[in-house]
């Protein structure tokens, strides 16, 4: 049963006895103190005569009484107390009576015994003190303090009314001792919070060892005191067991006004709420109910803190306290401070999702697009521009199978129906994307590749920034001059990472340029965009710039591996929200591995949760997911027809030439840095590269610096090994041992084979050289 069944929950109890009147309780007295008289005379006489039947029945009497009340003791019944208190008359009597009958003679206790027990009842007039009555000045006392606080609040409050609200709470006490559905609980630490209101909470305690009678409910509470039943709340004492009750009456409140309890609430649920989650011994105390919305599909509730406490909520906590079975289908947005939303779900919203438009992808006004759903259904908007801040970072975080990919390849075809110029490297070798090959202005296959990518936009950067300065211009303006240029670096942490198998200068390299991009960019309409399977730092090559830099972005955390969730959610967050790891299938978190292995079956495996994430934007993280994208023959042709549905952007003609001159120029160095990293200069230069040393921190000459941290280039430059390649073959075709010998592979100056292999590598795609064997290569103007 979850809180979405709208059914009574409340169980069947006998109906509270009914009080009697003063008139009728003081007929009652007056006769039962007349039997107690003449049980005490009979008492006194009986045992002296010689009437059996007498005897018979004064014995009998008391025994049928202790058998009784034996019963009742081992029944555990809470109104043990009250029928030894009317039994004690009868028992009394009837011990003298017996007692008497034992002892021969006719002492004079057995006189004075029974008298003395008849006065004693006649006093105590068990029977009609335990059958209800309460007299009027206790009774009424909820209204008299009611009246009591509406005189207060006009200024007209008498001394009578201050006797009696410090009154009141003694009065309720003697309510709770007088009334039979209470058994033997007594009612401790009354308080009043309202001295204008007759509102109180208080304890209710079962006798030592025992616990609360499963019959003491929300309905006989409410009897007691006269109140409705939806104006109490009764809930587990936080840190006590069985034997304690946390007590909450608001008689004559409605709404908010009664801490979430209402006196109309047909769906019970403002009662659930009052009763396990801002009651006393709720899971979050104080946090109250404004309001709520109850659909087919979905419960949503406004909440707020006490004005003393901040807003808390945990998913799990509230799934517990409202019987929902699994703590994904709980929700929980806030402002951080005091206000918050719950919303809770027959099935996860996101399961079903549909596929994106054009609509959806194009670029409004505020530089933002439809990537996904959120949870309650509204579109989950990602900028690709901000028209104040200008170009962003941001960062795609997730395990694989997490949805990341086709995230990015909407992001890809939005950027294209947007008209926004996309550079893409991937580091996967082009696995990873391979639907964004050909359809984006430039797609780098490989970890070299995407170190010459990077210096390629750096040099675009240089330029435009060179131009800006010339202009007097200090920010960008979309279209003038120049197009918003996005970065979209895939599989990050194979190329950062300080266990991937690059050389320290490669990564020192390609570290410095995303440094240096993020340093400017923003002012050059140059965003750029991370994607990987970590987050950490020594996965980013210990580099905090790029997850702060993210901060100003978006992050889209997806279901990731390991712990590290919380703690890259407490770095990005502020908090407000609590970030859970996202499970693998729907429905993962809930009873079916408790049922599956109960019953010894195998659990059901839900729909995957492929595409979901935490989109975390200004610190505040929402659950969405991505749009549907339906794979087919190894790729998703839904996002080739959006990406193919409108022209390819491009640079500007002097943009695009010092992009393609750079990225030609750097992929044969970077090759060589990821291998060998940065040598020293060899003996072996061409006549060219003796003129003038090429500096990887200057990939064109055209330009200036890309990256004022890196390393220099390898000292072999390709151009020179390139000639000493070609003169090897002159002779003819060689293996490719026999080439580094020729080149001088192994000998203190010469090259290190793995820059001859990229070497012949470069020449082939060039048209100078050809594999004519398996190992061998020959020059293409000698085959």
């Amino acid at each position: 049963m979850t809180i979405l069944d709208t059914t009574d929950r409340v169980p069947a109890v006998p109906a509270p006895r009914r009080e009697i009147s003063w008139r009728a309780y003081r007929r009652l007295a007056i006769a039962e103190r007349v039997l107690y008289g003449a049980g005490g005379v009979l008492t006194a006489v009986g045992p002296h005569t010689d009437v059996l039947p007498l005897h018979t029945a004064a014995v009998a009497a008391g025994a049928g009484t202790l058998a009784y009340l034996w019963r009742r003791s081992r029944a555990a019944s809470h109104g043990l107390l009250l029928s030894c208190y009317r039994a004690l008359p009868l028992l009394g009597l009837s011990g003298c009576y017996t007692a008497a009958l034992a002892a021969p003679g006719s002492a004079w206790w057995e006189f004075a015994a029974p008298a003395a027990t008849a006065v004693l009842s006649g006093l105590a007039v068990p029977v009609a003190r335990s059958l209800g009555y309460v007299g009027p000045a206790v009774r009424d006392l909820p209204q008299k303090i009611a009246l009591q606080g509406e005189a207060l609040a006009a200024g007209t409050a008498t001394a009578e009314d201050d006797q009696a609200a410090e009154s009141y709470t003694e009065g309720l006490r003697r309510m709770w001792e007088a009334a039979r559905s209470t058994g033997e609980t007594v009612l401790q630490d009354i308080a009043q919070p309202d001295p204008l209101h007759p509102a109180f909470t208080a304890v209710v305690m079962a006798p030592a060892g025992e616990t609360i009678p499963p019959g003491l409910d929300a309905r006989s509470v409410a009897g007691v005191f006269d109140v409705p039943v939806t104006a109490v709340t009764l809930a587990p004492v936080e840190g006590y067991g069985p034997g304690r009750l946390a007590l909450t009456v608001t008689p004559g409140r409605t709404g908010d006004e009664a801490d979430g309890t209402a006196a109309d609430d047909p769906d019970g649920v403002r009662a659930l709420w009052a009763a396990q989650v801002s009651g006393p011994g709720g899971c979050a105390p104080g946090m109250h109910l404004l309001d709520y919305r109850l659909t087919d599909d979905r419960l949503t509730l406004r909440v707020q803190a006490a004005d003393d406490k901040m807003i808390e909520l945990s998913r799990a906590r509230l799934a517990r306290a409202l019987r929902v079975e699994d703590p994904d289908l709980v929700m929980v947005e806030t402002d951080g401070l005091g206000d918050g939303v719950v919303t809770i779900y027959r099935e996860h919203p996101l399961i079903h999702i549909r596929e994106a438009t054009r609509e959806d992808l194009t670029m409004g006004a505020d530089g933002r697009i439809a990537i996904g759903l959120r949870h309650d259904g509204r579109p989950a908007r990602m900028a690709l521009y901000d028209p104040e801040l200008g170009a962003l970072t941001d960062l795609l975080v997730g395990a694989p199978g997490s949805g990341k990919s086709v995230t990015l390849l909407t992001l890809l075809a939005a950027e294209r129906i947007s008209g926004v110029v996309s550079v893409v490297a991937d580091a996967q070798d082009g696995m990873s994307l391979p639907e964004a090959d050909g359809r984006v202005f430039h797609f780098g296959a490989g970890r070299a590749a995407m170190g010459a990518t990077l210096a390629a936009v750096c040099a675009v950067a240089d330029y435009r920034e060179k131009v800006s300065a010339s202009n007097g211009w200090g920010s960008f303006t979309l279209g003038e001059p120049w197009a918003l240029l996005l970065v979209t670096l895939d599989e990050i942490n194979r190329v950062l990472a300080v266990d991937a198998d690059v050389h320290e200068d490669f990564r020192a390299w390609v570290t410095g340029m995303i440094s240096r991009a993020q340093l400017t960019g923003r002012k050059l309409g140059l965003g750029i965009r991370f994607a990987g399977q970590s987050i950490h730092l020594e996965d980013l090559g210990d580099s905090d710039k790029i997850r702060s830099g993210a901060k100003q972005g978006t992050v889209w955390l997806g279901r990731v591996n390991g712990s590290m969730t919380r703690r890259m959610a407490l770095d990005m967050t502020t908090g407000a929200v609590e970030v859970t790891p996202i499970p693998q299938y729907f429905g993962a978190g809930g009873r079916g591995e408790i049922d599956a292995a109960w019953s010894g079956e195998e659990a059901p495996v839900g729909p995957v949760t492929a595409g979901c994430a935490w989109m975390i934007q200004g610190g505040h993280p929402s659950l969405t997911r991505v749009f549907r994208a339906v794979k087919k023959d190894r790729t998703y042709p839904g996002l080739i027809a959006l990406m193919e549905s409108a022209p390819l952007p491009g640079l500007t003609p002097e943009e695009a030439e010092i992009f393609r001159d750079t990225y030609e120029e750097v992929l044969p160095y970077a090759e060589v840095l990821m291998t060998e990293g940065a040598p020293r200069k060899s003996a072996r230069r061409s006549s060219e590269a003796d003129d003038e040393d090429y500096d990887m921190e200057r990939p064109s000459r055209r330009t200036a610096r890309t990256a004022p941290d890196t390393p220099a280039a390898p000292a072999v430059p390709a151009p020179a090994l390139a000639d000493l390649v070609l003169t090897a073959l002159a002779d003819g075709p060689l293996r490719t041992r026999d080439i580094r010998k020729a080149v001088g592979v192994g000998t203190p100056e010469g090259p290190a084979a793995g820059s001859v292999d990229n070497t012949l590598l470069k020449l082939a795609e060039q048209g100078l050289a050809a594999r004519t064997g398996h190992g061998i290569w020959a020059r293409t103007d000698q085959t």
